[in-house]
């Protein structure tokens, strides 16, 4: 739930002090934090001990749920590309 209110706050905080004319600041800002979240992910789960051991506990369960998913997504997106879009990139 508290995830979900955050999301409400930034959205209203950007729509308040980022309009259009600032959108290149705000996509700086949006990547900056980005590599902030990966970068600070990335210490959490380097400071695990057993992290490779967890890693390969998770076992072939979790890759064929990601490959599934990857599979589908490829579908679901050519067949409505091909649907909505023309040969050129532009929609129909």
């Amino acid at each position: 739930m508290s995830i979900l209110l955050i999301m409400a706050i930034g959205i209203v905080i950007g729509f308040i002090f980022f309009p259009n004319k600032r959108l290149k600041f705000s996509e700086v800002i949006q990547m900056a934090s980005i590599y902030i979240l990966i970068f600070s992910m990335g210490v959490t789960l380097g400071k695990r001990e057993n992290f490779i051991e967890e890693l390969f506990s998770l076992g072939a369960i979790s890759f064929i749920f990601a490959i599934t998913s990857i599979i589908f997504s490829v579908i679901l997106v050519y067949f409505l590309s091909s649907k909505f879009l023309k040969k050129d990139g532009r929609r129909k």
